[in-house]
């Protein structure tokens, strides 16, 4: 999957763009979680400027340990950022903790149903579990169309995504309740 993540990225240079233009929210967030692009993922930024165009506050993710939730921390471009414990760039500790109640989540495969695969570690289903049970949060995995894979074996610990914006589409996740 990273290898067509890769392949998919360098057909699509423009896919961030043209994700962006497919969200459609069913109401606007007050502060957006993004992220930064690693290893092919689609790059945010456009999203992100789109949500900040409409008045949303920007935070990034900060790793804070190996086991640990990522922390968010306010952020706009142009903001000084340093390697995180997962020696991402992220917020310094000067930036302030933000909640975001829209999350853009990195996604290697997913599904229609929710599913994603991420890269391994479990940070953002940590991260997700952890903002779930303090409020209300929208988590959008942000893929190219063709990472889309038919089913992801979950566990008990994944945390479902609520959409999936697309270079082609916006999918709105059906729950079962």
């Amino acid at each position: 999957m990273r290898s067509l993540r890769a392949a998919l990225a360098a057909a699509a240079p423009d896919a961030g763009e043209e994700a962006a233009a497919r969200l459609a929210l069913p109401r606007p967030p007050r502060v957006v979680g993004g992220y930064r692009p690693l290893g092919g993922e689609i790059d945010p930024g456009p999203l992100m400027r789109r949500l900040a165009e409409g008045g949303a506050a920007l935070a990034m993710p900060t790793a804070v340990g190996p086991d640990a939730p990522l922390i968010y921390r306010a952020w706009s471009e142009g903001d000084l950022l340093a390697p995180d414990a997962a020696g991402v760039p992220a917020p310094t500790p000067a930036a302030a903790l933000a909640a975001p109640d829209l999350v853009i989540a990195p996604v290697l495969a997913f599904d229609r149903t929710g599913g994603r695969l991420g890269q391994g570690g479990g940070h953002f289903d940590r991260t997700l579990a952890m903002l779930r049970a303090a409020g209300e949060v929208f988590v959008v995995g942000l893929a190219f169309a063709g990472q889309e894979i038919e089913a992801i074996p979950r566990e008990p610990h994944d945390e479902a995504l609520d959409a999936i914006l697309t270079e082609k589409a916006y999918i709105v996740v059906e729950k079962d309740f």
